[in-house]
């Protein structure tokens, strides 16, 4: 499923705090590029590949969490639950992954 045209997204309120945690996501990915350049201690450079996992999957909680919160509950409502629901079932297959 897809949103309809001129329809806003789910995670749409939460879009500017998604932006800054995705910002600063991108930063911890450069400081680790720099850690290696720079052939800092392997420790070091997997305590930051883990917090920026950890960051990256807290967003895609968080755009989940909307996702089921609007999407989900409007085809729901909507009596699309089929189609939604099979969807669900994938994304989060993959998300877990």
């Amino acid at each position: 499923m897809s949103r309809r045209p001129g329809e806003e997204s789910s995670y749409a309120p939460q879009r500017d705090d998604l932006l800054l945690r995705l910002r600063k996501i991108e930063g911890q990915v450069k400081g680790i590029h720099r850690m290696i350049e720079e052939d800092k201690y392997c420790v070091d450079i997997l305590i930051q590949i883990a917090a920026a996992r950890a960051a990256l999957k807290k967003v895609g909680t968080m755009i989940f969490e909307a996702h089921v919160k609007g999407c989900v509950r409007t085809a729901i409502v909507n009596q699309e639950d089929g189609e939604i629901i099979n969807e669900l079932i994938d994304v989060l297959n993959r998300f877990m992954n």
